[in-house]
């Protein structure tokens, strides 16, 4: 399979994939859009003339980026608490001409679980954002080349999802691979995607943003920061050369939800701006994406496991 390729380098800025693109009238949605990757995101496709939801559990959060673009409009969305999902899609009106599913947590420290008894990073990270999608599929099928963007993690290379135990109900819960887990899950969310709307005109991506100080990380310890050479010994946070700015981590996200060099698209995973190869996961490997995050199989069954939650 050839791999899909880009103009762009992995400094390059959501602004600058988005140079002469022109989203005026696109309809586009981005949850977790008032903070970190989100906002860099929301400023990216508002600047190129779209009209963005910012789906958020504070609203008030947003009032900054509403101000700065007055065709935003920011609207309450708590993605572990399907309740919540089911009000947004039930609100929505017309078509939608992407969905960026950005929010996440990350490595929560103890195991938490949502009203459906999910555990919380993989409900917040896959199950609302499977939600999400499905409810919003009408308003998807009804635009010209919609899109959906599902932004993972090179996490999704150390764990694949745990069809036997995905709640930690049995073994220990560990914070990473529950969050390891969860964007092994988002990758086989857009595969899922693939399979099934196709017919529909609709494309599913996924993506890796990159390491970037944002509020996300805000459970990971001093130590494992400082031997990320993200923090000095007096607990200030610095940054390495590997790390993007924010707004060199959206670069990709909206890269696949709007440039038109990805038209058509579908089923496939990026970083820096480019497509990844398909690798073997593994504690060593540093890039691309993980054999078990593109499994058709196992998207098929991870769509069927998440189904009948929805219900």
């Amino acid at each position: 399979m050839t791999l899909t390729t880009t103009p762009f380098g992995k400094r390059a800025t959501a602004a600058e994939v988005l140079d002469g693109v022109d989203l005026s009238g696109r309809r586009m949605i981005v949850t977790g859009g008032s903070s970190g990757l989100g906002v860099e995101t929301v400023r990216a496709l508002a600047g190129a003339g779209a009209q963005v939801t910012i789906a958020t559990r504070n609203p008030e959060d947003a009032k900054p980026l509403v101000e700065e673009f007055p065709e935003t409009r920011a609207v309450a969305l708590d993605l572990a608490d399907l309740n919540s999902v089911r009000a947004f899609c039930d609100a929505w009106s017309g078509p939608v001409d992407a969905v960026i599913a950005n929010a996440g947590v990350m490595m929560l420290p103890t195991r938490q679980v949502n009203a459906q008894g999910w555990e919380m990073q993989l409900a917040t990270n896959y199950l609302g954002h499977f939600a999400l999608a499905v409810g919003l599929h009408s308003a998807l099928r009804e635009a010209d080349n919609p899109r959906v963007v599902v932004v993972s993690s090179g996490a999704q290379l150390r764990a694949g999802f745990d069809f036997d135990d995905p709640q930690f109900d049995r073994h220990p819960y560990d914070p990473f691979v529950a969050y390891a887990q969860s964007k092994a899950a988002d990758v086989l969310l857009a595969v899922g995607i693939s399979r099934r709307w196709a017919t529909d005109g609709i494309t599913a991506t996924a993506c890796a943003p990159g390491w970037i100080h944002t509020n996300l990380a805000r459970h990971i310890d001093r130590a494992t920061l400082q031997s990320l050479g993200a923090m000095d010994s007096d607990g200030n946070l610095i940054t390495p050369d590997y790390y993007k700015t924010p707004a060199q981590g959206a670069a990709t996200t909206v890269l696949l939800a709007a440039s038109p060099l990805l038209e058509g698209v579908t089923g496939r995973y990026f970083e820096d701006n480019q497509e990844s190869e398909v690798v073997d996961g593994g504690a060593e490997v540093m890039a691309g994406v993980a054999k078990w995050a593109v499994d058709p199989d196992a998207a098929d069954r991870l769509w069927d496991y998440a189904l009948p939650v929805m219900r």
